[in-house]
């Protein structure tokens, strides 16, 4: 039974001041095959000094944070694993207010609040009505997860009609920081870079405005979920030099939100683009435009 007077973010706060005691789950195994005897493979960098830390302090020091914006590379397994460690370390330490998925999108929501806090049926991908385009496999095992914890799991994207609505009448959106020309000039590259060049120059405009719709989407249900709150979405949508964290401020956003990479070997992450960096084995090296132009 929780104590009436400590629960959720409050508990957090007293443990970490305190000193977490409870122990963390065994870390996972690398799964991708490149990197393995990179230096830097496995550290965690604190990117305000440049200095190597533990995971246990990673745990300790976001434990007190309201808000934890963690990015990854799509289709590596190790983001993945790391995601669902941390989502089961930092449940350990505090109570888990919310997971929010960029994965998930609004019509979804109904279908996850339907299973709270019952058996999970043989079929959880049609129950959620899962999409093809993101790994069951790799997703799955989180999404399991919070369900069995019951933390409240949250929608963070928008849905495929609001998508279609941003790309063909675009509306500028309100907020000094995230329509800084450097901000929409950098990811106007990445969506082209994104598309390998095939977009006509017309249409990219459109392309950055459903970008920076889905991040702002993401601020918001961040700013509504019940804290503290976690979310896993792509690196470039939590960077804090160009994605969720400009619209959060933006938004007014009170209290403390920290951002945490996970980023290949080999890549290099700035302290300007987050607070955290952990560096995982790495994929191999695929020319996805090459594949796209066939």
């Amino acid at each position: 039974m929780r104590h009436p007077l400590l629960s959720g973010f409050s508990l957090c706060l007293l443990l970490a001041l305190g000193g977490c005691q409870a122990s963390l789950p065994p870390l996972p195994a690398w799964q991708s095959s490149e990197g393995r005897t990179d230096a830097e493979l496995g550290h965690i960098v604190d990117l305000a000094n440049g200095q190597v830390i533990s995971p246990e302090k990673l745990v300790q020091r976001l434990a007190v944070v309201p808000r934890v914006l963690v990015g990854e590379k799509h289709d590596n397994p190790d983001h993945h694993t790391l995601q669902l460690w941390l989502l089961r370390a930092l449940n350990s330490q505090r109570t888990q207010g919310s997971l929010l998925l960029e994965m998930l999108q609004p019509e979804q929501q109904p279908l996850v609040e339907t299973l709270a806090g019952q058996p999970l049926p043989a079929d959880l991908p049609k129950a959620l009505a899962w999409q093809e385009g993101w790994d069951w496999q790799l997703y799955g095992p989180i999404v399991r997860e919070a369900l069995h914890q019951q933390v409240p799991l949250l929608a963070a994207n928008l849905s495929p009609g609001e998508m279609r609505q941003a790309y063909r009448q675009p509306v500028p959106l309100p907020g000094e920081k995230s329509n800084a020309a450097n901000v929409k000039a950098i990811l106007l590259e990445q969506v082209r870079a994104g598309h390998c060049g095939m977009l006509p120059e017309s249409q990219l405009p459109a392309m950055l405005a459903v970008q920076q719709q889905r991040d702002r989407r993401m601020a918001e249900r961040l700013l509504a979920a019940p804290l503290p709150a976690l979310l896993f979405a792509g690196a470039y949508h939590v960077r804090k030099d160009l994605g969720v964290p400009l619209h959060l401020s933006d938004l007014g956003a009170q209290g403390e939100s920290k951002v945490l990479l996970l980023a290949e070997v080999g890549e290099r992450v700035e302290a300007g683009q987050a607070d955290y960096v952990w560096y995982t084995a790495a994929m191999p090296e695929q020319d996805y435009c090459a594949q796209l132009k066939r």
